[in-house]
């Protein structure tokens, strides 16, 4: 008999997706996605079951439909798509928490895979070339979706030790980009004038969202364990990025970046945390060799080719003329001015 495989956060775009791949795996007999919500997506042959992780109903779905594998897809990177940051913060930690009660007290449950991000790592000056598994970060997320992460994580290696008869696999993507993913990344690279942080030039890494799927598909129907970092090959310098997608950019003195980000947000361009800021400050690589070793997966697109198909499939201008340049960089030169100023005056 195959696997039977609840799959947490289907009514979202990455969750969605992956309940449809699962279902054409021949090695799964039966798919089971919960959330709050309907899908608003085709998800293949999966059922979908209306139920809030948050709540100990959770529970009976699994005891019920006798899952055998948990894939823990509704980890919320955004607080406008969760209602809030505070619902956000629910269903990221409480959710997770009543999930794994759950898990613990299914003898039935043999396998755990939780979708975690490289945010854990955080960004600093202070950062290796290349975070492994092993590496902490040198300075703790201290809000948002990567501060979550951390305390799933830990509730995640909690359950762990209380069930070690379960296989638990981590994996720490990059940054998701493609053609139909929407982050606060990719709302960024969408903006008319992106802004940067002058001094600075972070170092990115993608990972494509059907490498991404694939990978997590993989963690699912072998026996992989442990925490695996999961991105393109290369990088991508955030200087050669906003060259990609061409659109102008401004380059804001470090003091007035934080004011910058919080006036993206509420204008609900681009929903920007304190810890995404920092990210556009200093980027994060990762070490993907356990990827390749453990997992055994070798992604289709390089870090460049995700965000070229983020770019075609978005249909942004892609690199602009020298021209374009110079008539973009003297209007720059202007709103540069006045965020100075600005800045100056509110000091």
């Amino acid at each position: 008999m195959g696997r039977v495989v609840l799959v947490t956060g289907v009514s979202r775009y990455l969750g969605g997706r992956f309940a449809h791949l699962l279902t054409q795996d021949p090695s799964v007999t039966r798919v089971i996605g919960v959330d709050v919500v309907p899908p608003n997506q085709d998800i293949g042959a999966a059922e979908f079951v209306r139920a809030d992780i948050r709540n100990p109903v959770i529970a009976k779905v699994i005891d019920q439909a006798q899952v055998d594998t948990v894939v823990h897809m509704n980890v919320i990177a955004t607080p406008t798509g969760a209602g809030g940051r505070i619902s956000m913060k629910e269903i990221n930690v409480i959710g997770t928490m009543q999930l794994l009660a759950a898990c613990q007290k299914s003898p039935g449950i043999r396998r755990l895979v939780v979708k975690s991000t490289a945010g854990i790592y955080g960004s600093s000056p202070r950062d290796p070339v290349m975070f492994t598994e092993d590496n902490g970060a040198k300075v703790l997320p201290k809000s948002g979706w990567a501060k979550d992460c951390v305390e799933v994580e830990g509730y995640v290696r909690g359950f762990s030790r209380r069930r070690p008869d379960v296989e638990v696999a981590t994996l720490r993507l990059a940054n998701f980009i493609g053609p139909g993913v929407r982050t606060a990344l990719t709302d960024y690279f969408s903006l008319p004038l992106i802004p940067t942080v002058l001094g600075f030039d972070a170092r990115l890494q993608f990972v494509h969202e059907d490498d991404g799927l694939e990978a997590l598909h993989l963690a699912t129907v072998t026996p992989v364990t442990g925490t695996i970092n999961v991105a393109g090959d290369g990088i991508l310098l955030l200087s050669q990025a906003t060259r990609l997608v061409g659109r102008p950019s401004v380059a804001v003195p470090e003091r007035l970046s934080g004011i910058v980000g919080q006036a993206v947000r509420r204008a609900g361009l681009a929903d920007f945390s304190a810890e995404q800021v920092r990210f556009l400050r200093f980027g994060r690589v990762m070490d993907t060799t356990r990827m390749r070793t453990v997992l055994g997966f070798e992604p289709r697109y390089t870090t460049r080719e995700a965000f070229v198909d983020f770019v075609r499939g978005r249909r942004l201008h892609g690199p602009l003329s020298a021209d374009v340049v110079g008539r973009a960089e003297q209007s720059l030169l202007a709103v540069l001015t006045r965020l100075q100023g600005s800045g100056a005056g509110a000091r």
